[in-house]
């Protein structure tokens, strides 16, 4: 495999997966010896990305100075450093005052941005909290593209989902509870990433319904997201496996305590069986514009809207099923 080709692929992984590694970094990454003896990652790529083009003509111009190939050598250790779960006082030590990242021609310290992607891939729970008790929110800002240099929508709550790191994520959307109300829904409903990643144009609520991860969808949901992708979510529920039914339920219920008025799906009449044997009469009925709510769903909106915890709490013939 050609150096090209292996560049495009190591570049797919971290921008599939909202890790922002630069091409330079990656470049260090085929360089050093460690690659042919290094385990493999541990968390696996982001699936259908569409690997970018590189020339030959790019990968020559890329390492051109000493401070360049400088600043790729302490981002990769930096990496590498997060993924063995170093400990936490290390980590930021190192980011503060060892760590650079190339820019426009010029070396640039590491955000804790960066490194908060870094923990999030990695699932180093610890780096992760200091990182966002100590920057607060500028832990959440976007960090630039060095793929295509643009500044897309702050990715940190889609790679949250994506991975399943429902701790983190909750550490996250505490933190935007100090945020003034506007920043705080722009975070919440924004679509991270830019144009060329694997979740770009979704927001984080989104992926959850798309990805099952109910858990990371209450969290959201109670937390003030937007309830998008219902459409999604039905969708979900009928085309899904046995094995993943129960949690495409439990995005759906989720959902339905979350609407802020009532929907009007006239299509599901078109298939009036098959959607009553899904979702029950009564849910069927309100989701067709033809009655009102069901009482317990009504009770259990009320009740979701206080915190995420309160309905993963009720005895279980007061779950969400009960109301169908």
């Amino acid at each position: 495999m050609s150096p090209q080709v292996c560049l495009c692929l190591l570049r797919c992984v971290y921008v599939s997966s909202g890790v922002f590694m630069s091409l330079q970094e990656c470049l260090c990454l085929l360089r050093s010896p460690i690659v042919s003896k290094a385990p493999a990652l541990r968390s696996p790529p982001c699936p259908g990305v569409i690997m970018p083009w590189l020339v030959s003509s790019q990968v020559d111009f890329l390492s051109s100075s000493p401070s360049q190939r400088q600043c790729e050598r302490t981002s990769f250790s930096f990496y590498c450093s997060v993924r063995e779960q170093l400990p936490v006082w290390l980590l930021e030590e190192t980011r503060s005052m060892e760590v650079f990242s190339w820019e426009d021609g010029r070396p640039r310290a590491f955000l804790p941005s960066e490194a908060l992607l870094y923990a999030l891939v990695h699932d180093h729970q610890d780096y992760a909290g200091f990182l966002v008790q100590q920057f607060s929110v500028s832990a959440l800002r976007a960090p630039r593209c060095s793929f295509c240099c643009c500044s897309g929508g702050a990715p940190h709550l889609s790679v949250a989902v994506r991975y399943n790191r429902l701790s983190i994520l909750a550490l996250m959307v505490e933190a935007l509870k100090d945020c003034d109300s506007g920043v705080r829904q722009d975070f919440l409903d924004g679509c991270g990433g830019c144009s060329h990643a694997a979740d770009a144009g979704k927001c984080a609520v989104q992926l959850a319904v798309e990805l099952s991860r109910s858990d990371c969808l209450l969290l959201l949901l109670a937390h003030g997201a937007r309830p998008a992708g219902l459409d999604a979510a039905l969708q979900r529920l009928v085309s899904c496996d046995a094995a993943d039914r129960r949690e495409a339920q439990r995005c759906l219920d989720f959902l339905l305590l979350f609407l802020p008025g009532p929907p009007a799906f006239c299509c599901l009449q078109d298939e009036r069986q098959r959607w009553q044997g899904r979702l029950g009469n009564e849910v069927f009925r309100w989701l067709s514009g033809l009655a009102p709510p069901p009482l317990l769903l009504q009770a259990l909106r009320c009740l979701a809207r206080s915190g995420p915890g309160r309905i993963s709490a009720l005895p279980d013939f007061l779950q969400q099923h009960s109301w169908q």
